[in-house]
C-alpha cells in the first residue's frame, strides 16, 4: 500500500482486519458492533440491543465480502484524493461526520418506520460522504460505473446516484440496503464542507 495516503491506508487495514475478526469471533461479535434501532432489547448470546458506540463501530464490520470490497475500492478510490486535498485532520472529520450522520439518518428512519429491529452494517455511510466530497471538489473528474462500465462526470454521477438512493428508499424497492444511511453520510459531509467554507447554514467568516 506504499503511496496511500496514512489515513486511508488506515481505514483499509481496520476495516479488513475486522472482517478478520468477524470471521474468527462469530456472530456475536458482529451484532454487538452493528448498529441497532433505539430501543432494541438484548438477547441472551446474542447482541446487546442499541449502544452509544454503535453509531461509529458499524462502520467497521460487513455483511459479506463483497460488501466490504465494494467500500474500501471506493474508500481507495475517493478517499486517497481526498485526504491529499484536506490533509489528516479534515479528512478525518470528513469522513467521520458522515459516518455519524449516516447512522443518525438511519435511527431516525427506523424509529419512523417501526417493524422488526434489524442491524446495520457497513461503511458506506462514509463512502457516500467521501463521494460528495469529491463530486464538490473534483466536480469535472471522469468517474467509471462498475456496472455499466459508462465513464460520467462525478458531480452528475454524484446527482444521479443521490436520486437512486433517494428514489430506492422512499419506494422501499430494493430491501436490506440502508439508503437513507447513504444519503445522510452525503448530508453530513455536505454539512461540514459548508462549515468549512462558511457558507448557508452556517455563519460567513
Amino acid at each position: 500500500m506504499s503511496g496511500l495516503p496514512p489515513v486511508t491506508q488506515a481505514l483499509l487495514i481496520l476495516n479488513a482486519a475486522m472482517f478478520a475478526g468477524q470471521m474468527l469471533a462469530g456472530d456475536g461479535f458482529t451484532l454487538n458492533l452493528a448498529l441497532w434501532p433505539v430501543g432494541t432489547p438484548s438477547v441472551f448470546g446474542g447482541h446487546l440491543g442499541f449502544q452509544p458506540w454503535q453509531i461509529v463501530t458499524y462502520s467497521f464490520v460487513h455483511g459479506s465480502l463483497l460488501h466490504l470490497f465494494v467500500n474500501m475500492f471506493a474508500l481507495y478510490m475517493f478517499g486517497s484524493e481526498l485526504e491529499r486535498v484536506f490533509g489528516r485532520k479534515r479528512y478525518v472529520n470528513l469522513y467521520f461526520a458522515s459516518v455519524i450522520a449516516a447512522a443518525a439518518s438511519q435511527l431516525v428512519v427506523q424509529a419512523y418506520l417501526g417493524g422488526a429491529p434489524y442491524p446495520t452494517v457497513g461503511a458506506s455511510g462514509g463512502v457516500f460522504g467521501l463521494l460528495l466530497g469529491y463530486a464538490i471538489y473534483f466536480p469535472n473528474r471522469m468517474v467509471m460505473l462498475i456496472f455499466p462500465p459508462i465513464p460520467m462526470r462525478a458531480r452528475v454521477f454524484v446527482i444521479l446516484y443521490g436520486t437512486l438512493e433517494l428514489y430506492l428508499g422512499v419506494t422501499g424497492t430494493q430491501s436490506g440496503v440502508a439508503h437513507f444511511a447513504h444519503l445522510g453520510g452525503m448530508l453530513g459531509a455536505w454539512l461540514i464542507i459548508q462549515n468549512w467554507r462558511g457558507r448557508w447554514p452556517f455563519r460567513k467568516r
